[in-house]
């Protein structure tokens, strides 16, 4: 009398195809991070240009300290903000000289923000909105506030703490 096999040696096993697509997966992902060149994608929106010394969630620094520059304090426009999405974070000024940085991932879903104006961070997915000063939530769905990023500026430098 001979039985069935309970499994099918017909093909790969269910172990294999899925580390099979979460390398697959790794791979894109760390393909898309790893581009080589300081250029960023970014969006600037929000109105004015603001210029002077940190304050707030940025440090004064005398020194080259932190990552490459993220940008100039002139790029930075006065009430709204500029989003680096290969480096995960929005730099805002809510205030002239004020220079503040949060995660751009929404706190709701995940998703990237996708535009800074009128002292707000807007995520385009669910429309949570969050606070140029301090990330916190606005408009929901988003329940927890923007995780707050450090950042230094020195000169008219910003860099990435």
């Amino acid at each position: 009398m001979t039985s069935a096999s309970p499994q099918s040696p017909a093909g790969p096993a269910r172990r294999t195809v899925v580390a099979a697509v979460g390398a697959a997966g790794l791979a894109a992902a760390l393909t898309a991070c790893g581009s080589g060149d300081d250029s960023s994608d970014t969006v600037d929106t929000g109105s004015g240009n603001g210029t002077g010394s940190a304050a707030g969630g940025a440090t004064q620094d005398g020194g080259g300290a932190g990552g490459a520059a993220l940008a100039r304090t002139a790029d930075i426009p006065e009430g709204g903000g500029k989003i680096f999405k290969d480096q995960g974070v929005v730099v805002t000024q809510p205030t002239a000289g004020t220079y503040k940085a949060f995660s751009s991932k929404c706190t709701h879903q995940g998703c990237a923000v996708g535009s800074v104006a009128k002292g707000v961070i807007v995520c385009p997915c669910h429309n949570s909105e969050f606070s140029v000063t301090d990330g916190s939530v606005k408009k929901g769905p988003a329940t927890q506030a923007l995780a707050a990023a450090k950042i230094t500026v020195s000169g008219d430098e910003i860099r990435l703490a």
